[in-house]
């Protein structure tokens, strides 16, 4: 199988964004926040086939690990119940896409994050994501604030109530920021980026994985800076007087392939141990044009993976084996099925 550990419902219904939108003049009005939008089956399922479905195919992939719209997220909108609502909306429309592609999408869901406001109110999400819904994982926002970075890094003890919770269910979370209100910092090309790399530095420098040995987080985008820098990394790591980043963090670490480009997913692989690799493409997503250079779109990341000289066995891994071992629910789920 190919699984692509990183796909967002970047092409839900209209009526999905129109209750949103209606949903936040509602707050900003003072007044009653509006039920979800009624989107049919139907609609779903133009939504998907049109899309993700068709590249998926087109593509050769097998399964998508499918979660919310990253940028839609917004954490820093509203408030905690403006956000626990979107949450709760969004991760029952990717229930639907589940419950109508039970063996192409699995879902991993949104959390209902404000800034100021204490992790523990995401716990429940979680539980009744994972426990009621099958998801699979979550996605975990380091910067609620879109962009301010005035929240305690993810190595701070008050992460740690939800970090328990993880252990529990035995989730991994993708680290994965929203839009932000910060101008100087573009969404998807520098914030996206900027948080990848701080959540792995925040990693570096503290000792959360000495306290949760069992904590897997995925940092998407190959990574952001830290494949190409890890020479830095490694000499920062001595310099803290920390352990070997083999030793400190990556045990605990994951990196996507969605790097939409030959030297950089070459890099990738040559600088990353093969078990720290898990396929994705984060297709339809941040770069959706095709590349000049290539006649393919930028985020077709299996023709990358694929111009590789690996081994069957490190192909394997890259595209099913590790994803199975960071995502134990979804193994148990494929398991059931007899795959």
């Amino acid at each position: 199988m190919i699984i692509d550990c990183h796909g967002h419902y970047t092409t839900a219904p209209a009526q999905h964004q129109a209750f949103r939108e209606a949903q936040l003049a509602a707050f900003e009005a003072g007044s009653k926040l509006p039920a979800p939008g009624v989107i049919s089956d139907d609609e779903i399922r133009h939504s998907i086939e049109e899309n993700q479905l068709r590249l998926l195919r087109e593509r050769g992939l097998d399964m998508t690990i499918f979660s919310p719209r990253a940028s839609a997220m917004a954490h820093h909108l509203g408030d905690a119940a403006v956000s626990q609502q979107w949450s709760r909306a969004c991760n029952d429309l990717i229930a639907r896409v589940v419950g109508l592609y039970p063996d192409t999408f699995v879902g991993v869901c949104q959390l209902p994050q404000s800034p100021g406001v204490s992790i523990t109110h995401s716990v429940a999400e979680l539980e009744r994501c994972v426990n009621e819904l099958g998801f699979v994982g979550c996605n975990l926002n380091p910067d609620p604030s879109g962009g301010k970075w005035d929240g305690p890094p993810l190595t701070d003890r008050g992460w740690y109530p939800f970090f328990e919770k993880m252990v529990e269910l035995d989730v991994p979370a993708m680290i994965h920021v929203s839009s932000t209100c910060n101008p100087n910092f573009h969404a998807t090309g520098a914030h996206y980026i900027n948080a990848d790399t701080t959540a792995f530095m925040q990693f570096l420098q503290g000792n959360l994985f000495g306290d949760f040995p069992e904590l897997r987080f995925v940092i998407p985008h190959g990574g952001g800076a830290v494949p190409y820098h890890w020479g830095r990394y490694r000499g920062l790591a001595d310099m803290l007087h920390q352990p070997s980043l083999d030793e400190h963090v990556m045990k605990n670490l994951y990196f996507d392939t969605c790097v939409y480009h030959q030297p950089g997913i070459d890099l990738l692989f040559d600088v990353i141990d093969i078990d720290n690799i898990l396929f994705g493409s984060e297709m339809v997503g941040a770069v959706r044009g095709i590349d000049p250079q290539s006649g393919h779109y930028f985020d077709d990341t299996r023709r990358y993976i694929d111009a590789l000289s690996l081994s069957d066995d490190c192909r394997y891994k890259v595209y099913e084996g590790n994803v199975r071992r960071v995502y134990p629910r979804l193994d148990a789920a494929l398991k059931a099925r007899g795959k």
